[in-house]
């Protein structure tokens, strides 16, 4: 039997698989009236995900990662920044 914090992740890992899938599909296609279409579902499935994701949040089925300290941002951007060796 599921719960309801089992239905609302299953839920929100089937919207981001969703959502990756749209980004393939838009890259993809030359059509810009197929593009458009694509992307406005994109856009409903995004809303979907955040509503679900703030019911989520409410209820503690979804606790984020701690923000990353500034000394841990500048740490990536350092080495985001550095020229690639050949």
């Amino acid at each position: 039997m599921l719960n309801d914090k089992t239905m609302v992740s299953d839920t929100l890992v089937g919207i981001n698989n969703e959502l990756k899938s749209y980004a393939d599909m838009i890259a993809q296609t030359e059509n810009p009236q197929l593009k458009q279409t694509l992307k406005q579902m994109r856009n409903n499935s995004e809303a979907s995900q955040e509503e679900i994701y703030q019911i989520a949040r409410s209820k503690s089925y979804y606790v984020p990662a701690a923000p990353a300290k500034p000394e841990e941002i500048a740490h990536v951007k350092s080495i985001l920044s550095q020229p690639e060796a050949k």
